[in-house]
């Protein structure tokens, strides 16, 4: 199967050497990457630059290769097109339609998903002109990913710095996945959980698992990038902020509950998702120094409490009627029941409308890239996700949740 192209669109701004970091993991990945900047990106990267690491050639007018119509062809054959940085200029000119350049052009006859990831100053990000055209773009089905906040240009912080080449990188692989870049969430308040809780033995211990977050951060970010006003309540993961995200962060169970409890009511989520693995149990008492060995050679007891079920509890006590509440459920199955017995017992159990039911075991669930699952429904409904990038099931969970959230009005 030949490779899926993509058009690497290279705004002029000083953010144009992060596209170099962004090139790389779209060709490192498979796919085809044609680099079109624009004249003053190359200000800031050179043609050789653009040229060597996506091996193709590179031209930012329409008389290079004439002979081939590359302002129309270009556009027409791609199967995603990625701007990145995209300025403020170049936000404008596509909204309005302008064609002064072969990048300008491509985007007027691309018939794919488009994908545009701003950068520029805060001002100029939150500029009433820069706004309507933003809004214009998205009504057209483009996809604007909000920039990210940081360090600008000079001493100057604030919103309109690019998104991580690694955010957009996902949010595009997710989008070829999908096959449209439409904001089909717009509109929608949505809570992620990630991570897995960590209950404290003493100062330096704890029991805890083996949960990354990366499913949750997935899911925080597929949704984001359709639309939504996103929260993640993240427990004891690394990973970086996704862009455009409100990130909470706990430690333990308790807060975890907490934190979902006032992420879901106030104001109101539409769905909740519930990706994190809290601990089912917590030490009765937590010691202020480390315990130490015995000379004896003995263990000390540890005597376990059991920590509330979060899950049952967003399910039994939604925050307002129609709120989608979704679970996940890590099995391995047991002597007398299989992984998808257990996880229609769970859903029962829980009172969720969906639930992602993952097999552990050869790299799944737990700290590896992808993921697969089984998402069944309490309408007796039954999805399987092949195994893919955790972006993939990300994407199809969302597909689940949207015809089930009522909408008011």
């Amino acid at each position: 199967m030949p490779a899926r192209r993509v058009v690497l669109g290279v705004g002029g701004g000083i953010a144009a050497y992060k596209a170099a970091e962004l090139l790389r993991r779209l060709t490192e990945s498979g796919l085809s990457v044609r680099v079109i900047p624009t004249a003053s990106a190359l200000k800031f990267v050179g043609e050789p630059t653009w040229a060597a690491l996506s091996g193709q050639p590179v031209a930012t007018d329409v008389w290079t290769d004439v002979h081939e119509v590359p302002h129309v062809r270009l556009g027409r054959e791609a199967d995603l097109v990625v701007v990145a940085p995209a300025t403020a200029d170049l936000l404008a000119k596509a909204a309005y339609g302008r064609a002064d350049d072969l990048l300008t052009s491509t985007l007027l006859t691309a018939t794919c998903p488009v994908i545009f990831a701003p950068a520029m100053h805060t001002e100029m990000w939150l500029h009433p002109a820069t706004a309507h055209n933003v809004a214009t773009l998205r009504s057209r089905g483009a996809l604007v990913i909000e920039p990210a906040v940081g360090r600008l240009t000079g001493a100057d912080t604030g919103q309109g710095r690019l998104p991580d080449p690694d955010d957009i990188a996902a949010i595009a692989f997710a989008t070829l996945e999908r096959g449209t870049a439409a904001a089909d969430l717009t509109g929608l308040r949505v809570v992620v959980s990630a991570g897995g809780t960590r209950e404290p033995l003493d100062p330096v211990r704890f029991l805890g698992n083996r949960s990354s977050g990366r499913q949750g951060y997935a899911l925080a970010r597929t949704a984001a990038a359709r639309g939504a006003h996103v929260t993640l309540v993240t427990a004891n993961s690394g990973l970086p902020d996704p862009t455009g995200v409100i990130v909470v962060r706990v430690g333990t169970t308790a807060e975890l509950r907490d934190a979902m409890l006032a992420a879901t009511r106030d104001p109101a989520a539409d769905a909740v998702v519930m990706a994190a693995a809290p601990a089912d149990f917590r030490p009765v008492g937590t010691s202020s120094y480390k315990i130490k060995k015995a000379d004896d050679g003995s263990a000390p007891t540890i005597v376990l409490a059991q920590n509330p079920d979060i899950l049952h509890e967003l399910a039994a006590t939604r925050g307002k009627p129609g709120q989608v509440v979704v679970g996940f459920a890590a099995e391995t199955g047991d002597a007398d029941r299989s992984v998808l017995e257990l996880g229609r017992a769970k859903l029962a159990r829980k009172g969720c409308d969906l639930l992602a039911v993952n097999y552990v075991g050869e790299g799944g669930a737990f700290e590896g890239t992808e993921n697969s699952a089984v998402v069944l429904g309490s309408d007796g409904s039954s999805t399987e996700v092949p195994r893919g990038s955790k972006e993939k099931l990300a994407n199809v969970l969302w597909d689940l949740v949207l015809p089930r959230i009522k909408r008011e009005g």
